[in-house]
C-alpha cells in the first residue's frame, strides 16, 4: 500500500493540529511518524515485561531520529485459556490482531512500524498485519521466560500440566503438585519451551523481521532491552531505504522459515501461521510442502517438551542463527533473502558458530534425517493432518489401535482421568475445528494427562482440533475437513481401528470402502448454536489444512 502523507502542505493543517493536541512538537510532526504497536497487558506473563521493552523501542526510534507513538494490541494466555471455553478464543484472537493493526496503521498514516508482541496469536497476528500494511516494519518480542527447576532438573510449562496428569494418576501427591506450581514459571516471558510463542519468535527472524536474538534473548536479560533499542533504530533505516515487509517476506523466506521449523521441531501451530501469513503476503502454502522440506532438513534440536534443553539454552548455544548457519553447511538456506538489518540472510549468519553440540546437533549429526513436523493424510484426513513428529517416541511412529471417540474436549479428559483410556487406545476428538469448536482449541490437558498416566508410549490421540506447542507424543491435530465441514473424522465410531504411519506419512481409518461411504451418505454434522465474534468466525474461517484463513 502507498504511503499517505498526512502532516505536509496546507490541506494538513487539521491534522497538524491534532498532533499539536497530543503535545507532538513541529519538529516532531517533521519526522518519519513511527507506529509502536504494543500488546503490553497485564494478564499475559509473556507480556507483562512489555512495557519495558516499547520505553527501549521508543528510545531507539527517537535517536534515529523518528518520532515514536504507541498504540495497542491485544493478546491472550494460551495457558490461563487453556482447558474452557475460553480456549475458544485464542486463534481466532489473531485475525482480530490484525484486523485492528492494519485499521489502525492505516487510519493515522505511519511511516513505519515497530511490532512488539510476545506470545502465540499476536505474533502471527502482526506479521500478517505487516504483511498487509506494508510499511517498513521491524518486530522485536518480549523474550522467553527462563525454566524453572524441581528437584534439580529444569522445567517448563509442558512439565506442570504433565504434573497434573501424574496427581491424576496418584503418581504425584499434592506438596510436589505444589511445589511445581510455584517453580515452574519463575520469570516474565513466553513459556519457555519450544512452544508456540517461542517458535513464531523464532521463525521471525528466519522471516527476516526480527533481528537476531529475538526468538531466544531471555525475557529478563538487559541484552532484551538493547535490542529493542536497535529495533527502533533499525526501522528508521528501513524508512530510508524504503524496504518493506513484502521486500522481505518472499516465498524463499517462507521456505527458510519452513525449513528451520523443521531443524528446530517447532509448534505444530506453525503449520497454522504460516500458510496465514504467506496468504496475506500474495502467496498460497500447501501443506504437502512441509514434508517435502522436511525430507531434506534434518531435526538438530530437541527442545522441551521434545527434550531437555530450553530457549535459554539455546540463546547460549548461538541462537537461530546459528541454527541457520549449520543448515547452510548443507545449501538448506536461500541466503540472498532481505532481513529488517538491511542485509540479506547470508550477511547476516555469516560467522555464527554453533557453540554447544549437545543443543544444536551438527549437521553431519542430527536426532533425524528429517525435519520435526510431518503431515499425514489418508481416508481420515484427506485434505491433511499435523503432528510434531520430533516430540514422538520411537515406538509410536507407527501404531494401530481401537478408536475412543469424544465429541469435546471436555468428554475426551473426563475419561482419561476416569481411567477409561488403557494402552493402545486412539482418543479422536472432533467438533474441535475452526469451525465446529469454534476457534480450533488447543488439546494440551487431554494430552498433558496421558503422558502423565505414563499412557504416552501407547495412547495416540487425533483431532480436528490443534495442539499447544506444549505438547508430546503421538498427536495428530489440524483433521482436515473436519467434522463440522462434513469430514470422514466425523463418521469414526467407538472401536474403529484407526492406523497411523508417521514416516510414511499415513493415517487411515480400517474401515471397508462401501461402508465409509456409506457413514458418509448419511452424515449430518451437528451444529452449535452460537453468537457474538465466534458466530461470525465460523461463518468465515477456513480448514485448518490452509492456515483457518478467513475468506
Amino acid at each position: 500500500m502507498s504511503k499517505v502523507n498526512i502532516v505536509d502542505g496546507y490541506q494538513n493543517a487539521p491534522h497538524r493540529s491534532l498532533f499539536h493536541a497530543l503535545g507532538l512538537t513541529q519538529e516532531e510532526q517533521a519526522r518519519p511518524l513511527i507506529g509502536v504497536v504494543s500488546s503490553y497487558n497485564e494478564i499475559v506473563p509473556g507480556h507483562m515485561n512489555l512495557d519495558k521493552i516499547v520505553e527501549a523501542v521508543k528510545m531507539g526510534v527517537a535517536m534515529a531520529g523518528g518520532t515514536p507513538i504507541v498504540f495497542p494490541a491485544i493478546a491472550v494466555c494460551d495457558g490461563i485459556a487453556m482447558g474452557h471455553e475460553g480456549m475458544k478464543y485464542s486463534l481466532v484472537t489473531r485475525d482480530l490482531i490484525a484486523d485492528s493493526t492494519e485499521a489502525m496503521a492505516l487510519a493515522h498514516g505511519f511511516d513505519g512500524l515497530v511490532m512488539v508482541p510476545n506470545c502465540d496469536k499476536n505474533v502471527p497476528g502482526l506479521l500478517m498485519a505487516a504483511a498487509r500494511v506494508n510499511v517498513p516494519t521491524v518486530v522485536v518480542s518480549g523474550g522467553p521466560m527462563l525454566a524453572g527447576r524441581v528437584d534439580g532438573k529444569k522445567t517448563s510449562l509442558s512439565s506442570m500440566f504433565e504434573a497434573v496428569g501424574s496427581y491424576a494418576a496418584g503418581k504425584l501427591d499434592e506438596e510436589k503438585l505444589r511445589e511445581y506450581e510455584c517453580k515452574t514459571c519463575p520469570t516474565c516471558g513466553s513459556c519457555s519451551g519450544m512452544y508456540t510463542a517461542n517458535s513464531m519468535n523464532c521463525l521471525t527472524e528466519v522471516l527476516g523481521m526480527g533481528l537476531r536474538g529475538n526468538g531466544t534473548i531471555p525475557a529478563v536479560y538487559s541484552a532484551r532491552l538493547e535490542l529493542a533499542k536497535h529495533a527502533g533504530m533499525a526501522v528508521m533505516e528501513l524508512v530510508r531505504k524504503n524496504i518493506r515487509p513484502r521486500d522481505i517476506m518472499t516465498r524463499e523466506a517462507i521456505m527458510n522459515a519452513l525449513t528451520v521449523d523443521m531443524a528446530l521441531g517447532c509448534s505444530t501451530n506453525s503449520m497454522l501461521h504460516l500458510p496465514a501469513i504467506a496468504y496475506e503476503c500474495g502467496m498460497e502454502i500447501n501443506l504437502d510442502i512441509a514434508n517435502s522440506i522436511s525430507e531434506k532438513t534434518p531435526n538438530l534440536c530437541h527442545l522441551a517438551p521434545a527434550g531437555r534443553t530450553y530457549m535459554e539454552d539455546l540463546n547460549e548455544a548461538g541462537g537461530v542463527y546459528a541454527v541457520m548457519n549449520e543448515l547452510n553447511k548443507k545449501d538448506l538456506i536461500h541466503t540472498e533473502c532481505m532481513t529488517v538489518t538491511g542485509k540479506t540472510v547470508g550477511e547476516n549468519i555469516a560467522g555464527c558458530v554453533n557453540l554447544d553440540p549437545d543443543v544444536i546437533r551438527p549437521i553431519d549429526n542430527p536426532y533425524s534425517s528429517t525435519g520435526g513436523i510431518a503431515v499425514l493424510r489418508g481416508n481420515l484426513a484427506p485434505e491433511g493432518s499435523v503432528v510434531k513428529r520430533a516430540a514422538v517416541a520411537d515406538d509410536m511412529l507407527v501404531h494401530e489401535g481401537p478408536a475412543r471417540v469424544f465429541d469435546c474436549e471436555e468428554d475426551a479428559q473426563a475419561a482419561i482421568n476416569a481411567g477409561k483410556i488403557v494402552a493402545g487406545d486412539v482418543v479422536v476428538i472432533r467438533y474441535e475445528g475452526p469451525k465446529g469448536g469454534p476457534g480450533m482449541r488447543e488439546m494440551l490437558n487431554p494430552t498433558s494427562a496421558i503422558m502423565g498416566m505414563g499412557l504416552g508410549n501407547s495412547v495416540a490421540l487425533i483431532t480436528d482440533g490443534r495442539f499447544s506447542g506444549a505438547t508430546r507424543g503421538a498427536c495428530i491435530g489440524h483433521v482436515t475437513p473436519e467434522a463440522a465441514s462434513g469430514g470422514p473424522i466425523g463418521v469414526v465410531e467407538e472401536g474403529d481401528i484407526i492406523r497411523i504411519d508417521i514416516p510414511n506419512h499415513i493415517v487411515e481409518l480400517k474401515v471397508d470402502e462401501a461402508e465409509l461411504a456409506r457413514r458418509m451418505a448419511n452424515f449430518v454434522p451437528k451444529q452449535k448454536q452460537l453468537s457474538g465474534y465466534l458466530k461470525r468466525y465460523a461463518a468465515l474461517v477456513s480448514g485448518g489444512a490452509s492456515g483457518a484463513i478467513l475468506n
